[in-house]
């Protein structure tokens, strides 16, 4: 989907990006994470086309953001941590405006100004002015005036910003709403537990430079990482997980043992029923996860180690 190459970009005073080189990929929700100052946001505005780069590129499907923007941005949509609203335009004419601002054909208008308004569950609140809604509701007026479009890529400046732990619960879920009907999404924030429980893949900045990119989950039609927790150690569940089809890489501890498996939930529940039949002290199992917060922390001192080093 986004392929950035050697991305260089300077301020008067500062290098704040150092040859920046990373992937999203197709179908994923992106975390770009990193402490305040690491270029986050200068990234973001490089990768939609709003900051012109020194040098490097950006690529969407293989075209340049910066020589193609107007082509590009009919497909991405963009939302800063600072967004507006027309406060005395209800929330249809706010949607009215900015589809006709991306172009939409005036016979398809009101087709995706509705099908925005129902994907943010703002159509009960089609005619109340932008300026009367809760910051909350505020904040899916405007994810719903950076989709009104359609668009394929979706990038996210700090969108749980000021929100409460409800209103951020229910951006959660509508963020994974909008990766289950085809989007592409980049988010940034300082809310690490918050991303991860959404979030597939992983980013982080620091001083102005992707220093990890990794996978935190995948979907059920690929390898997931489980952990089964054990009440006892058992010397016979290694053999007994790799007879079972779909089971690779079994790891075996005291207490804990991780595999992949590439079977779905039907056949997660057989295997543990087998483990359970077959006598296996077996006290829990879960897709193992990384720990966003545990994986950030390690990289940063990690790369700060690296630098005292040098």
């Amino acid at each position: 989907m986004i392929e950035v190459k050697n991305l260089i970009f300077e301020y008067p005073t500062k290098r704040a990006l150092h040859d920046v080189s990373c992937v999203i990929k197709t179908g994923s929700i992106t975390a770009l994470v990193g402490p305040n100052g690491a270029g986050k946001t200068t990234l973001i505005r490089c990768i939609v086309g709003l900051h012109g780069p020194f040098s490097g590129q950006v690529l969407f499907d293989g075209v340049d953001v910066h020589e193609h923007p107007r082509d590009c941005h009919r497909r991405m949509a963009y939302l800063s941590d600072f967004f507006g609203v027309y406060e005395q335009l209800t929330v249809r004419q706010c949607l009215t405006y900015t589809a006709r601002a991306y172009g939409v054909s005036g016979d398809q208008v009101r087709t995706v100004v509705e099908a925005a308004a129902e994907r943010l569950k703002l159509t009960d609140r089609m005619r109340e002015k932008a300026g009367a809604l809760s910051r909350g509701l505020r904040q899916r007026l405007a994810i719903a005036q950076a989709i009104v479009h359609e668009p394929e890529f979706l990038v996210l400046d700090e969108p749980a910003s000021g929100l409460d732990p409800e209103a951020r619960q229910s951006l959660s879920m509508l963020l994974i709403g909008l990766r289950d009907a085809g989007m592409t999404l980049l988010v940034s924030s300082h809310i690490l537990a918050e991303l991860e429980g959404y979030c597939t893949d992983m980013l982080i900045m620091r001083e102005g430079r992707i220093i990890d990119s990794r996978q935190l989950a995948g979907d059920l039609t690929d390898a997931r990482r489980l952990r089964i927790d054990l009440a006892a150690p058992s010397g016979t569940i290694l053999a007994l997980l790799e007879e079972i089809p779909g089971v690779a890489q079994v790891s075996v501890s005291e207490d804990v043992t991780t595999l992949l498996f590439s079977g779905d939930m039907t056949a997660q529940q057989a295997l543990l029923r087998r483990l359970v039949e077959a006598g296996e002290p077996v006290a829990g199992l879960r897709e193992d996860r990384i720990a966003l917060q545990d994986a950030y922390i390690a990289q940063i001192h990690e790369y700060d180690a690296g630098k005292t080093t040098r």
